[in-house]
């Protein structure tokens, strides 16, 4: 198994997280499943089965934040991987000066403070351990000409400041034999809620603009992450995965 004895904090307990904490029990990890809601957290340990524990924790917390990753490290002796897919909250389908500042700005803030506290928190463990992984979906559009028309609101700068501090975080962890790595997918249908505004219009983007029509899945998301977590991609760091089915081309 990839991930055997290995420990792994995920933040988000929606569709991706619980992917992701199937994938990553499937291949060995114990995993610590924090989220906002207990509810939400009981039902995909449920779903997950395995070495599954939860907390309720707000990642954009800084004090819940480091109290669960000091009481994870105790307990398991080790963060060997972090993992942050809670929702960014954004708002797509509306023309940028149509929009307020707060839902334009809210994205960009609950990502960017989320991802900061999750990372240096694990950051602190795994730099005393020389070892571990640092996840996250990410990943600019920008290359791709079709999507400028797009009204993507906040996402797009979200998704560059992620990007911005995978770099960072790449370069200061590197020698400490931490490796950080984003996972960069065109969007993902099974994560759009059925009432939200302009839905059919963000999943045509999503599906026609791949060169097989076929979007990544929070599943797909969770077997790549539970690679990117393994020593088989021990010489990927600073750089993102493209999962974007050819919406990206390099």
């Amino acid at each position: 198994m990839l991930l055997e004895g290995k420990n792994a904090i995920i933040y988000g307990a929606g569709t991706v997280g619980t992917a992701v904490a199937s994938s990553f029990v499937k291949e060995g990890a114990r995993v610590f499943l924090a989220g906002r809601t207990m509810a939400t957290l009981e039902d995909a340990r449920e779903r997950v089965g395995g070495q599954v524990e939860v907390a309720q924790v707000d990642a954009t917390d800084e004090q819940q934040v480091n109290a669960h990753a000091d009481a994870v490290a105790t307990k398991a002796g080790s963060i060997d991987i972090s993992m942050n897919v809670i929702s960014d909250t954004d708002v797509q389908g509306t023309p940028m000066i149509e929009m307020t500042l707060d839902d334009y700005i809210r994205p960009v803030i609950t990502a960017v403070s989320s991802k900061f506290l999750t990372s240096c928190a694990a950051a602190r463990h795994m730099i005393k351990q020389k070892s571990g992984v640092i996840l996250a979906l990410g990943g600019s559009v920008e290359r791709n000409p079709s999507m400028h028309d797009y009204n993507f609101g906040g996402i797009q700068v979200t998704f560059d400041a992620v990007e911005s501090m995978r770099r960072q975080l790449s370069v200061e962890l590197g020698r400490y034999g931490i490796r950080v790595v984003s996972l960069r997918t065109s969007g993902l249908v099974e994560s759009i809620p059925a009432d939200y505004a302009n839905r059919d219009m963000i999943l045509s983007s999503i599906i026609d603009q791949t060169l097989t029509g076929l979007p990544a899945t929070p599943q797909d998301v969770g077997n790549v992450a539970a690679f990117a977590a393994s020593d088989w991609a021990r010489t990927i760091t600073g750089t993102e995965i493209n999962m974007t089915c050819g919406t990206a081309i390099d």
